[in-house]
């Protein structure tokens, strides 16, 4: 009989703050401390709790509706499931948690700056880039669910074209890890939830133009305040909201 070669164990990787608070969350409704039907405690309340900010529990509630485990209702607050579904178990593990919004949005903060400051040195207009803003203006209700993929998509790629527009491939590659965290499901639930009416979604295509006509006007200056300005409004419409 062949010997058995002994299967290495997944690599240790520390849980990121908002798993450790879905985690406590989902142990609670699983207990019946929180009981289906019934309404959570506000983001506030949570965080105080649990002696965490409010953006890792919004990040947390965000995740747990991506599981089906709660649902948010607009104006009312976040409530458990009717049915919380049962949590499966496949031979292939758990899937990989999503990174978090926030730190992405700290490590976009960082780059994207720099970026557009790189590709207004270059100043040329960028025909993707162009195609990218005119999609995202046709865009009207968010709450249409292809126009809601179509925002997705050209946002993510519009902020990926502004790296290409460096002329640096390796700009390029890190824009591309970027552009695949905000591809995430819990980014996008965030994301979306703060882009909740035509007037919010007109805003960022006014911005995005912003930033791009600087970098082809060759104004490092301008395009690296518009990237800040448009990354802050973000992070504040994804983890503020309730």
């Amino acid at each position: 009989m062949k010997d058995q070669i002994p299967m290495s164990p997944p690599p240790f990787r520390p849980k990121q703050i908002y798993e450790q608070v879905a985690d406590q969350i989902r142990v609670a409704i699983h207990a019946g401390t929180y009981a289906a039907g019934t309404r959570l405690p506000s983001e506030r309340d949570l965080a105080q709790r649990l002696q965490v900010s409010r953006p890792a529990v919004r990040e947390a509630i965000g995740a747990l509706q991506n599981e089906g485990l709660v649902a948010t209702r607009p104006g009312s607050g976040t409530y458990v499931a009717e049915r919380p579904p049962e949590t499966p178990a496949t031979d292939a593990g758990p899937r990989p948690a999503d990174l978090s919004p926030g730190s992405t949005l700290e490590v976009r903060l960082m780059l994207e700056p720099a970026i557009a400051r790189m590709a207004a040195r270059q100043g040329r207009r960028d025909a993707l880039a162009e195609s990218l803003l005119a999609r995202m203006a046709a865009v009207k209700d968010i709450a249409d669910p292809a126009q809601q993929a179509a925002w997705s998509e050209c946002d993510r790629l519009f902020h990926r074209q502004l790296a290409v527009m460096t002329g640096n491939a390796l700009i390029v590659r890190m824009a591309d890890e970027v552009a695949a965290s905000m591809n995430e499901p819990l980014w996008q639930r965030l994301r979306d939830d703060g882009i909740y009416d035509e007037q919010r979604i007109q805003l960022y295509v006014a911005e995005h133009r912003l930033i791009y006509e600087a970098i082809v006007s060759r104004d490092e200056d301008a395009a690296a305040f518009y990237v800040q300005g448009h990354l802050q409004r973000v992070r504040r419409d994804i983890q503020t909201r309730e």
